[in-house]
């Protein structure tokens, strides 16, 4: 049996990751074989590419070389991980995919649309997710949470793109918005405001008719 490839999306600060986690627990109190993993990262040597692009040292890393790096450890979980994840049936739940790469480095860095797609046919073989939950707050929001996160960790160095411009979050933020309408038939925007509980009953309303 083929599995469910669902990907989660949003601005850092969204609460996405929290989610995933809440619906993974879910999916297996029914029953269900879940793989969760995350971009960029998902397998060791992705870990190392994503220590990379995530360390607020790194402010010189260029655009191109930033896009390229998400697209190597992304074609290094799908062959290594998730691929084999759904050809045995399991339901996976990815952390961010190519829609992240679309809206942060696509739009946000302005490399354009179509060099994401041609990188994305290139490092991901036609593998696009089965539904996508953008979960969606207001920039402020995002930024504030992810802010309050970053500064209660005693060491955090991944922290490189929460420390961009509120213009450049504002963007993102647009774009997600515009491929939810572009792609409306596997996106569904989850409102993100509320505790994580009433979050995730929105997630699963989302999700139960797809599982």
């Amino acid at each position: 049996m083929q599995g469910r490839f669902i990907t989660f999306e949003g601005m850092d600060g969204s609460g996405k990751t929290t989610q995933m986690r809440l619906l993974a627990e879910r999916l297996r109190r029914e029953g269900r074989e879940v793989l969760e993993t995350v971009e960029p990262g998902g397998t060791e040597i992705g870990s190392q590419i994503r220590r990379i692009l995530l360390d607020s040292a790194n402010q010189e890393l260029r655009p191109t070389a930033e896009l390229l790096l998400y697209f190597a450890s992304r074609a290094q979980n799908v062959e290594q991980c998730i691929q084999p994840a759904l050809s045995a049936g399991k339901i996976v739940l990815c952390d961010r995919f190519t829609d992240s790469t679309l809206a942060y480095q696509g739009y946000g860095r302005g490399l354009g649309e179509e060099t994401v797609l041609t990188l994305d046919r290139i490092a991901c073989r036609g593998l696009a997710p089965d539904l996508t939950l953008l979960v969606d707050v207001n920039v402020d929001t995002a930024l504030g949470r992810a802010h309050t996160r970053n500064a209660s960790l005693f060491s955090s160095e991944e922290t490189r793109m929460d420390e961009q411009s509120l213009e450049f979050h504002r963007k993102v933020r647009e774009a997600y918005l515009a491929l939810a309408r572009h792609y409306s038939s596997r996106f569904r925007i989850i409102n993100g405001h509320g505790s994580p509980e009433q979050v995730a009953q929105r997630v699963w309303e989302a999700v139960a008719q797809h599982v």
